[in-house]
């Protein structure tokens, strides 16, 4: 798709765009911006990182990004129903949108609509990785951490989903070293994993990063090359003039650019809505904490672990290790449900060992945009000069820097790179 190139509005000089949303999209968008010689200003209604990009896992994981829409979550799905302690967690309360979201999404969960997307996302896949390496190589003082993701299962038979989607991977074309582990040699790499583990996966050729401190190094990096970052005051609306496109502010002046791009995660739909972008949305809630390491033997822990059957995620950070899960289907404003908590906890304990389980630190909810077919809103909204960057599911971390230098691309030259059309917000 041919879009008009970006130009400054005359008179003005350099080209201007806002970014709204600090989070690790909207900051990899205003970061790939600069280096193609925009002046950026991101508006942010809390903090750098505080939506979903703060408490993630940090996965840097290509060769796991994968659609949502497996069949196997139709199984999941009608055990949320009636288990408190479900991975998949769905409030029963009347709530007609999110239940018109719900089956939407089950419509899509066949293995042809599954191929379809996955084919969609691999060219992405491809380049996740190299798009960390250009920031980490141009200025950014964060780091990603090369390492497997240990998939671990308590019984050897739970391996076989996993196993079936490592096929369906490589069959459509994407890169995925998966070795099965002995068990010596899981005890020797990893002696933080309990001994009722039968049978363990290691996939090859991943990343992971500290989430929150890594944001925040892309932030200190678009201030450094002057970047203006507004913290603390909402985007209330969108207006054109002879400016260029305004944001309209909860509080504070109204700030003008070129171009804007909304980046708002979960709560996207907001502003975008208006804008052409119809693809339904929800927040899916993951919850996350950190717990001590007691034991000296499993300091440091080497890697990611994943737990499929039960969907719990761990990651070393420092001395500690962040254990996350669920897929909570509730509003994105409500406060945290500590019930969530304590369901991780119990899915937790039979799979780990020397942790602290009563030593919870950082304990965090964040709404990751869901949209209802799966794929991310990348790209021009029906509204000129206005821009989309969200809708990524769980994988706005491993996908965030590549889709900001795309979006970047597709502003400043108004061409639409090949990866981005299955991505168009007005689908």
């Amino acid at each position: 798709m041919k879009l008009q190139p970006l130009r400054p509005a005359k008179g003005t000089g350099t080209a201007r765009v806002v970014i709204i949303g600090a989070g690790m999209v909207g900051l990899s968008t205003a970061w790939h911006l600069q280096e193609k010689g925009v002046d950026v200003t991101v508006v942010e209604r809390s903090g750098v990182a505080a939506g979903s990009s703060w408490g993630n896992a940090g996965w840097v994981s290509p060769g796991l990004c994968v659609p949502l829409s497996d069949p196997s979550v139709i199984k999941y799905g009608l055990k949320a129903l009636l288990d408190p302690d479900s991975p998949l967690y769905i409030p029963m309360t009347p709530d007609p949108k999110l239940i018109s979201f719900l089956l939407g999404f089950a419509r899509r969960c066949t293995p042809g609509q599954w191929k379809k997307t996955m084919d969609q996302f691999v060219p992405v896949n491809r380049r996740a990785i190299e798009a960390y390496d250009y920031l980490e190589s141009h200025g950014v003082e964060a780091k990603s951490h090369e390492a497997p993701i240990m998939a671990a299962f308590r019984r050897a038979e739970d391996a076989a989903g996993l196993e079936h989607e490592v096929k369906l991977i490589l069959e459509a074309g994407l890169e995925l070293e998966a070795t099965e582990v002995d068990n010596a040699t899981l005890r020797a790499e990893l002696p933080i994993i309990s001994g009722d583990v039968e049978k363990a996966i290691r996939l090859g050729g991943q990343r992971y990063i500290n989430p929150g401190e890594y944001v925040d190094a892309l932030a200190a990096a678009v201030r450094e090359r002057g970047g203006n970052l507004v913290i603390g005051s909402n985007a209330r609306a969108l207006r054109h003039g002879p400016h260029g496109v305004t944001v309209e502010m909860m509080s504070g002046e109204p700030i003008s650019g070129d171009a804007v791009v909304i980046a708002t995660g979960a709560w996207l739909p907001e502003l975008a809505r208006e804008c052409g972008v119809r693809t339904a949305l929800r927040a899916g809630r993951g919850y996350s904490f950190s717990v001590a390491v007691t034991e000296e033997s499993a300091r440091p822990v080497p890697c990611p672990v994943y737990f499929p059957h039960e969907r719990v995620a761990c990651t070393p950070l420092g001395d500690r290790l962040r254990v996350g899960g669920t897929m909570e289907f509730a509003g994105t404003e409500e406060p945290l449900h500590e019930e969530r908590v304590a369901a991780i906890v119990k899915s937790g304990r039979p799979l780990l060992s020397g942790v602290d389980w009563d030593d919870r630190q950082d304990v965090w909810v964040g709404g990751r945009p869901v949209t209802v077919d799966g794929l991310p809103l990348v790209g021009a909204t029906k509204v000129p000069g206005v821009f989309a960057n969200g809708g990524h599911g769980m994988w706005g971390i491993t996908l965030g820097p590549l889709s900001g230098q795309l979006l970047a691309e597709q502003i400043t030259t108004g061409n639409t790179p090949p990866e981005l059309l299955p991505f168009n917000p007005t689908r």
